[in-house]
């Protein structure tokens, strides 16, 4: 046999010994992603490097069935917090796609749950919510889109979560918002990963596939606490 046919065998043969094993048990944690397919970054990170930004604050709001949702209802849960409006014509569809994303992901988890803020309570009643939920194909139990009154929905993402909404009729649907999503532990505590210089992210970008891809992977992080 020709000595450089025989050296590739040896180097096939080294490369399976070494690297399909951690392959393997790559596949088989989750650990392998779209995100590794794409180069955006994820890696696996522990719960310890999770870093506190602070408690959430407390709330109580009606959600898209008529139910009296409050954040006690999220205790001893790992949750998603966004906000949003149904007539949204930019983000938001965008957002409520990517959050059907974790929905998948999690379907099967009773731990695990989303609370969507509506600013615009004056249209999104509780009925309007549930069409909302009902076209997007919302389904998870424990998501949540909660309405209530607009002071207290505005104090909750500007001052709670320090999380930007407000009104502009200069804009396309008449608000402006955020697009990120907060990440919560099971003990109320608004979670984040660091980023490449060592500080927290805060929050996940909702609007693209890496923000989603790497609030997944944290979320599994917290779920095995």
């Amino acid at each position: 046999m020709n000595k450089k046919y025989l050296w590739l065998i040896v180097v096939i043969v080294v490369f399976g010994f070494i690297f399909v094993p951690d392959i393997l048990d790559r596949l088989k944690s989750g650990q392998v992603v779209d995100a590794d397919r794409h180069k955006i970054g994820v890696k696996t990170i522990e719960e310890s490097d999770l870093v506190q930004i602070g408690k959430v604050p407390e709330f109580e709001f009606v959600d898209q069935v008529g139910d009296t949702i409050s954040s006690k209802d999220y205790s001893g849960k790992v949750y998603v917090v966004e906000f949003f409006f149904t007539t949204c014509p930019t983000i938001c569809p965008v957002m409520t796609t990517n959050m059907l994303t974790l929905q998948e992901a999690f379907k099967d988890r009773k731990d695990f749950g989303v609370a969507s803020f509506t600013i615009n309570p004056m249209n999104d009643t509780p009925e309007v919510l549930q069409d909302y939920a009902e076209n997007y194909g919302i389904t998870h139990p424990n998501w949540h889109l909660l309405t209530g009154e607009m002071d207290k929905i505005m104090e909750l993402s500007n001052t709670g979560f320090n999380m930007y909404a407000g009104t502009n009729p200069n804009v396309d649907g008449g608000f402006e918002h955020s697009g990120m999503f907060a990440l919560i532990d099971k003990n109320g505590m608004i979670r984040s990963r660091k980023d490449q210089f060592g500080n927290p992210i805060v929050y996940y970008d909702g609007t693209t596939e890496e923000g989603v891809e790497l609030i997944k992977q944290d979320i599994r992080t917290l779920l095995k606490q």
